[in-house]
Parts: structure tokens; C-alpha cells; sequence
């Protein structure tokens, strides 16, 4: 054989050898990214009535699931249009049995609770009154601390809460997003965006009123079980193309929210998913996720 062929043919095996760990590194990356999304469900709702009841045949599921497994269930909350969705459609489910529930707040803020801005003090009037949660299973601030020494309090209360966690881990934690792709009180170009040692920070230059407030930190809120996020009307849909199909610039506060080992929910109404081009499911008004 001459050494010209010899050459050649190293060559090729060197370039085949080359083109086949490239084509196994791009079929890894490709396999890691559909499991990675294949976590996210995005799913779409005709409107907001029909997106409750699924929303609360979802919480009572995981609180099943998690008495069934360590027999509490952990529910982070937030405000917005979820206090009255919740308000509303968790007292109908029939059997409901929250005796052994623990709630918690994703974010609050730091007024007192009888003010109307109090996250806890709307769902102590609309929903905790509607139900058998005992006092003792809702973690609440202390608004008559500084915003600093509030974050430190609400930390050591969660910590206490799970014990056995370095993190709490929570079963289900239940978010909204701002117009600007905020979540909890985490906001665009914000450094608390890049906290990385606190559980829960204070936040005392809110660009939405008010100013003061204490908030879930990423470290934490990716560790939860599952996370659902709850977004509708029209307005939210082009941050919503932007948190879920990407853009240019940093993703948003909201796009930042991928559990490590959990569920992640989108629930949508249409209105919201206008803009959408992702696929996504439409299971109706009587599904159970």
C-alpha cells in the first residue's frame, strides 16, 4: 500500500472518528434539552373560569400525593388574581381536608396585615376563613420589623418549618407574573436576581408599590416540588412569548424559574397564549393535571 493511501486513510478515519463525537455530543444535547422542556407543561385554557377548577383539582392532587409521601403538604402562595381564583374554587372541591396543610408566602409585603396590599391578610378574609387550616399552618411575617430584620425572621420561620432541609423544599408553590416578567418580588436588572445565599431577601426599592417587601429567592423556589405559575388576559400575552419562547436581552425573572428536580405549569387562558407558537395542551375545562 502506498504511503499516500496510508495517509488518506488515517485522514478519513480521523475526520469520521471527529464527525461522530460531534454528531453523539449534538444528539446529547439534543436528548437533554427535550427532557429539560419536556418538565415545562404549558397548558392552555379557554378563559380564567375554566382555568380554576383545573388549578384546584391540581393543588388538592399534589396535596394528596404529599400526605401520601410525608404526610404534610407545603403550599407557597402569592398574590394577585390568584387569591380570589384560589378563594373561590378551593372551598368547592367536596372533601377537602386541610388540616394538615403548611402555608407559606412566595413574597409579601411589609405592611400590616389589615392593609389591603397584605398578601396574608386577603387570603386570611377570602380563603383561610373558608377552611380547616389551623392557625399554626400559616407561616406569616412580622410587619413590625424592618424590611432586613423581616426577611432574617420569615427565613428562620421557614427553616424551623423544615428542619430536616438545609433549603425548605416545598410541595407546590403558586406564581404569578407581573407585565414586566417579574415573579414573587424578583424583578428585571434587580441584584436580588443573583442572590444566591439567601433563602428569603428584603427588598426595600420595589419598582411596584410598595416598596418594602420580603421575597422567596431563586435558590429556593427551584427547589420546590413543582412550581405552577398562573398568568392570564391579554395583556400578559407578549411577556409570556418572550418569558416561554425566549428574546433578546436577559431572560425575565419568570423564565428564570426552572426547578431542578420538579414539576413546572404554565396555566394560561387564551387571551394570554395569543402570541404563543410553542406547542402547547388544551385539555378543556374539566382537566385534572
Amino acid at each position: 500500500m502506498s504511503p499516500l493511501l496510508v495517509h488518506w486513510l488515517i485522514l478519513k478515519q480521523l475526520f469520521f472518528d471527529k464527525h461522530q463525537v460531534r454528531l453523539i455530543v449534538l444528539q446529547v444535547y439534543c436528548l437533554h434539552k427535550t427532557v429539560r422542556m419536556s418538565g415545562r407543561r404549558v397548558v392552555v385554557f379557554p378563559s380564567a373560569a375554566e382555568l380554576g377548577p383545573a388549578l384546584a383539582h391540581l393543588v388538592a392532587s399534589r396535596a394528596d400525593k404529599a400526605l401520601l409521601d410525608h404526610g404534610r403538604f407545603s403550599l407557597g402562595l402569592s398574590g394577585g388574581s390568584l387569591v380570589s381564583m384560589l378563594s373561590k374554587e378551593l372551598p368547592a372541591l367536596p372533601d377537602l381536608d386541610c388540616s394538615h396543610w403548611l402555608a407559606g408566602f412566595c413574597d409579601e409585603r411589609l405592611v400590616p396585615f389589615n392593609d389591603g396590599e397584605s398578601t396574608y391578610g386577603l387570603y386570611k378574609n377570602q380563603l383561610f376563613s373558608k377552611i380547616n387550616i389551623p392557625d399554626s399552618g400559616v407561616l406569616v411575617i412580622d410587619p413590625s420589623l424592618s424590611v432586613q430584620e423581616c426577611a432574617e425572621d420569615y427565613a428562620r420561620k421557614l427553616k424551623e418549618a423544615f428542619p430536616k432541609e438545609d433549603i425548605p423544599v416545598f410541595d407546590l408553590l403558586l406564581l404569578g407574573m407581573g407585565p414586566d416578567g417579574h415573579t414573587c418580588s424578583l424583578f428585571p436588572d434587580h441584584p436580588l436576581l443573583e442572590e444566591t445565599q439567601k433563602i428569603v431577601a428584603p427588598i426595600d426599592d420595589s419598582p411596584k408599590p410598595p416598596p418594602q417587601r420580603v421575597t422567596m429567592t431563586f435558590p429556593m423556589v427551584n427547589l420546590a416540588r413543582c412550581v405552577v405559575f398562573v398568568s392570564t388576559g391579554g395583556s400578559k400575552a407578549p411577556v409570556l412569548k418572550q418569558v416561554l419562547e425566549g428574546g433578546e436581552g436577559p431572560a425575565l425573572p419568570a423564565a428564570r424559574v426552572v426547578p431542578s428536580h420538579g414539576e413546572l405549569f404554565w396555566l394560561i387562558d387564551e387571551p394570554a397564549a395569543a402570541s404563543l407558537t410553542l406547542q402547547v395542551e388544551r385539555p378543556g375545562s374539566a382537566a385534572k393535571l
